[in-house]
């Protein structure tokens, strides 16, 4: 839970995006996003090169050298977040925009980055310098109160209570399932560490996310001290799908935040034969969406075949079961 100072400031953060002609809560949301895996790039590395000294090991950070970007030459640390504090605001505005963004696209080197997987096709929209330093020094503060509080999942809190700020639905049926709903419902489902846990209509990711601290709270030891279980948690046991690639950044970063390294987060419309999946998960965890459009021709005929109907709810009830 959010409360005091953390949840003032970022109500203030909210209000700058708002002042600045942001208005709708999933682009702030978006924005805000993409701002926060351009933070945890560097402070990622940052771990890295630390953790490598302490090992004795060798370590190249993603900073290192230079780049091109639009037949410019950059030096890498340049694009790094605490380099760009201490930028002046056109500057920063400038590399933020024109090196940054277009850097983080191209990451991943055929590894597939999970920064790069989810900012393929990102769009900055903060319209001024002024903005995005304000917006900046804002998120500096809230990541230095979140540093300051070892009581639990700080950082994860930060983000529900951002994505609680979705008040309105969204054209393709972005309804979020309240939190206590979710809660109980993975209360029910009692997940094992050995679970593979899919929610094909994943949107913010909250069912997923929710699966993840119920195991890592109530099933510590079988799961954070079990290395196989342990690798299995991080990387495989979660799959989300969902049509709306908001939706998949901001699923991929609430599972980030929550400390799921490599999140299964794609697009996908579950209801076509884009999605051959079959038996392939032990649980699924999900809330169906009660609205949205639909292109009736490319429901999966094996779906038609029980459920011959153009309601998305009955539909992706039959896929579940």
């Amino acid at each position: 839970m959010i409360t005091g100072e953390l949840k003032n400031k970022i109500d203030s953060l909210w209000g700058i995006f708002w002042t600045g002609g942001l208005t709708n809560p999933l682009d702030v949301i978006e924005q805000m996003t993409y701002l926060m895996f351009i933070h945890d790039l560097d402070a990622t590395d940052q771990r890295h090169q630390r953790e490598a000294v302490m090992l004795g090991l060798d370590s190249k950070s993603m900073f290192d050298g230079e780049v091109t970007i639009n037949d410019r030459v950059i030096n890498k640390q340049d694009l790094k977040w605490s380099r760009l504090g201490d930028m002046e605001p056109r500057q920063m505005y400038d590399t933020m925009a024109n090196a940054v963004f277009p850097f983080i696209k191209g990451l991943d080197d055929g590894n597939d980055s999970a920064y790069s997987t989810y900012m393929q096709d990102a769009i900055f929209k903060i319209p001024t310098p002024l903005m995005l330093d304000k917006i900046m020094t804002a998120m500096n503060g809230i990541y230095e109160l979140m540093e300051e509080d070892k009581s639990g999942d700080t950082r994860g809190d930060v983000y529900e209570y951002l994505l609680s700020k979705i008040a309105t639905a969204g054209v393709n049926g972005q309804f979020r399932t309240p939190r206590h709903i979710i809660k109980m419902m993975v209360e029910l489902m009692d997940p094992r560490p050995d679970d593979t846990i899919c929610d094909p209509a994943a949107g913010t990711s909250g069912f997923l996310v929710e699966a993840a601290e119920y195991l890592k709270n109530v099933k510590k030891e079988d799961v954070l001290f079990d290395p196989e279980n342990r690798k299995h948690y991080m990387n495989d046991m979660f799959t989300g799908f969902d049509m709306d690639r908001t939706m998949l950044r901001i699923g991929a970063m609430n599972m980030m935040t929550h400390g799921i390294e490599h999140p299964n987060i794609e697009y996908r419309d579950s209801l076509t034969d884009q999605n051959p999946d079959r038996d392939k998960y032990s649980l699924i965890l999900a809330n169906p969406p009660f609205k949205g459009s639909l292109d009736y021709d490319s429901v999966s005929d094996d779906l038609l075949d029980t459920a011959k109907t153009k309601k998305t709810e009955l539909l992706f009830l039959e896929l579940f079961l």
